[in-house]
């Protein structure tokens, strides 16, 4: 497995991490037996980000997580779980973040995490589930730095969702170390300018910021949630087909427009749109890990498959961009 800098912080992350979501649900919803194994395995083939939040399930993934790790106890593991502010903690966000994190603490059976991300949207305004750029500089980064002090955050970092502007500002600051950031083939914003008219949201080249505040980025959304597999059908386990995030303004926009980039699979430049996927987003050598979801050990088998194939060839991304063209001008 390729290990990729992360950032300042000096770690080293395998190109593929283990995500631990509700959407795939398999450290949620999973058999107990299924999400140790696949634990076991990734661990295995060299994987060493683990991915979780107090969301995913109520607790329960970091539950399972905390769980499988405590017994298989891996050399080198690098664990990242999320604090989301409720909208009646916007008086109280000192209070919330620490009971979040030391809940968190408890249910991975951990004295520290490694990376404590804020999990809320950042917008311009702010509202009662996003919070605006002030609130996040002085009111949660104060928090989480005190967090860091007492040893129970090593990196702060943050989900990179929201508004453009307000991201790019956050960033700029140089107080987070690790952005979760949005980036597949149906929103390449955050690496390259986007055409006119470009059905997606505009990220605005999110990786110059990254990379300039020496920020590590965690890939999220390489399959847009299940979409960019180009089918509908989601496992009895996964989660709901989930809402768009900065792509189309439906699940099924996103799959209509997934599946009219199979020429990529009938040319030969993947064996699958998912391989393809995850491949495209290897590509980038701002990204540093991505996250993948996964309802079964053998969707586990075959992210890892895709990503020991290596990038897309130069090829294979320049018919990506040739078939993006046809979405320009199309409604969101």
């Amino acid at each position: 497995m390729q290990l990729r800098a992360f950032g300042r912080t000096g770690l080293q992350l395998s190109a593929l991490g283990f995500g631990c979501g509700a959407v795939g649900g398999l450290m949620v919803r999973g058999d107990a037996a299924d999400q140790e194994r696949t634990v076991a395995r990734a661990i295995a083939a060299g994987l060493n980000y683990f991915d979780t939040a107090v969301q995913y399930g109520n607790g329960e993934s970091e539950r399972n997580l905390g769980r499988i790790l405590q017994k298989l106890k891996p050399a080198n593991v690098v664990v990242g779980t999320k604090v989301r502010l409720q909208p009646g903690d916007v008086g109280r966000i000192a209070e919330a973040v620490t009971t979040s994190l030391e809940g968190s603490l408890a249910r991975l059976r951990l004295d520290q995490v490694d990376i404590f991300h804020l999990h809320n949207p950042i917008t311009e305004k702010g509202d009662e589930q996003a919070l605006d750029v002030r609130q996040v500089l002085h009111d949660v980064v104060p928090v989480f730095e005190r967090l860091r002090q007492q040893g129970k955050v090593r990196f702060l970092g943050l989900t990179a969702i929201g508004e453009t502007g307000p991201l790019h500002r956050v960033i700029d600051s140089g107080a987070f170390e690790s952005a979760q950031v949005v980036y597949n083939m149906l929103n390449p914003s955050a690496a390259q300018d986007l055409p006119a008219n470009y059905p997606a949201q505009d990220y605005g080249r999110l990786f110059d910021h990254t990379s300039a505040a020496g920020v590590g980025v965690v890939d999220i959304r390489v399959l847009a949630g299940g979409a960019l597999s180009g089918s509908a059908e989601r496992h009895p386990i996964a989660g709901p087909a989930p809402e768009p995030i900065g792509s189309a303004a439906s699940y099924d926009g996103d799959i209509d427009r997934a599946r009219r980039l199979m020429p990529l699979v009938e040319e030969g430049f993947a064996d699958s749109l998912t391989e393809a996927a995850i491949r495209f987003t290897l590509s980038n050598p701002a990204v540093s890990t991505i996250l993948v979801g996964m309802a079964t050990p053998q969707q586990f088998d075959g992210a890892l498959a895709a990503v020991e194939k290596g990038p897309l060839a130069q090829a294979a991304i320049d018919r990506l961009s040739a078939l993006q063209q046809a979405f320009i001008g199309e409604p969101r």
